[in-house]
């Protein structure tokens, strides 16, 4: 018996038909549905923290009061975060003028005052100072144990109350997004961001991990010594609802957080495989290979060494970055781009590194409206279609092979226990 399976490529469907006996699982996101009332559950996670004093405790007495927000690249709902942790602080005793919301840049451009009026929304805007973060206004407040000097955005340096707000999703080295993030790399500086982002390449950083990942207990160390003091991060489902929001202690309610991810998006299964289909979900999350990465890299944890991989990504926009783009064409070998992060740090090719350390371990087919060459010219092998590279794997691997189907590679996480 033959089972059809549609994948979402660009902004349609195309099928692929496998073999039962050779269907190992389809793995899909189970969404949990959005609360009806946002604005609730925020004050709800805000009045029963975890693990911490409540927020008003820590605010009384306070003048100088920091709320970190994510920048507009970022699905972080601070439209409805932020508001009620203005209304707490201002029932501790805070003024408004003591509060400044500072927008956690990285290294991405600067907001107009239209973008920053839209992400706090316009009443928290008309009543506290919101800022970008300057990267190059940052100053040194010690060094994590792992050797990163914490330098960090002057007026966040000088806060007597830091609070982080942000969401939580997978993060493809550092485990999951929100918690300390919204501290390194929103608002620190070029050699704190890249110091930290080196240690993508040690062994444990990986998305849904976060005790035991050096990246992510680095960035939370961080967080410690700036002296973040309570966090409110949202949980989003693939629709982009809130269907929880966590506050409190910085690891702790973070952690907390990760349960309702881990629930919606991480899958189980009892062994790696020959073969995984992997599509993005379609345009946009495959509008280029940069931001397709994800799919590959979440895919790469359900195959075995030395197996196949078969990508969906129609790439309409090329490779994607500048940088990514000019590593993948100079390296001569995968390795090349591995070895060329671990002596320089650059923001783009840090994802030429990351698919390349895949590249080492498996063969990867590449379903897209790329040039043929280019496709070989970054080692992936090019296909016309998917059935056409899942013939070849087959072939390859034998008529026991077993085939994982990722319908939404860039969010479903699988593990094996």
């Amino acid at each position: 018996m033959l089972s059809t399976v549609q994948l979402k490529y660009k902004s349609s469907y195309i099928s692929v038909d496998i073999n039962d006996k050779n269907l190992y699982a389809i793995l899909n996101p189970q969404d949990l549905p959005g609360v009806k009332e946002p604005f609730s559950e925020v004050r709800n996670a805000i009045n029963n923290p975890v693990n911490s004093p409540s927020l008003k405790e820590l605010a009384k007495g306070k003048k100088r009061v920091v709320i970190l927000a994510s920048d507009i690249s970022r699905p972080s709902p601070s439209h409805i975060l932020v508001p009620p942790i203005v209304e707490e602080l201002n029932k501790a005793g805070v003024r408004y003028s003591d509060i400044k919301v500072v927008f956690g840049l990285g290294y991405h451009r600067k907001h107009t005052e239209e973008e920053k009026k839209k992400l706090v929304g316009e009443d928290v805007y008309s009543k506290v100072r919101c800022i970008d973060h300057d990267i190059n206004d940052c100053v040194y407040l010690g060094t994590t144990k792992r050797g990163t000097p914490v330098e960090v955005f002057r007026p966040v340096a000088e806060a007597d109350l830091l609070i982080a707000t942000g969401n939580l999703e997978f993060h493809y080295k550092a485990g999951y997004s929100g918690g300390d993030k919204a501290l390194l790399p929103g608002v620190c500086s070029k050699k704190t961001i890249e110091t930290n982002h080196v240690m993508m390449i040690r062994p444990g950083t990986m998305p849904g991990k976060a005790d035991g990942n050096p990246m992510r207990e680095d960035i939370e160390e961080a967080g410690r010594i700036a002296g973040v003091k309570f966090i409110v991060n949202a949980v989003l489902n693939s629709h982009k609802e809130i269907v929880k929001v966590v506050a409190g202690d910085p690891v702790k309610a973070h952690r907390e957080g990760a349960k309702y991810i881990d629930k919606m998006y991480k899958r189980n299964i009892e062994e790696k495989v020959d073969v995984v289909i992997a599509s993005c979900g379609g345009f946009p999350k495959d509008i280029n290979l940069y931001q397709a990465q994800k799919g590959l890299e979440n895919a790469s944890f359900a195959v075995r060494d030395g197996g196949s991989i078969i990508l969906l990504a129609e790439c309409r926009e090329g490779l994607g970055e500048a940088t990514f783009e000019d590593w993948m064409l100079r390296a001569k070998t995968p390795h090349d781009c591995v070895e060329w992060i671990q002596q320089e740090f650059k923001l783009g090719a840090h994802k030429a590194a990351v698919i390349c350390m895949v590249l080492e371990r498996a063969k990867v087919y590449l379903v897209s409206g790329l040039d043929e060459n280019l496709v070989r010219d970054i080692f992936f092998i090019p296909a016309k279609s998917v059935q056409q590279a899942l013939d070849k794997s087959l072939k390859e691997y034998g008529e026991k092979a077993k085939v994982l189907v990722m319908p939404y590679a860039n969010s479903t996480l699988p593990y094996v226990e």
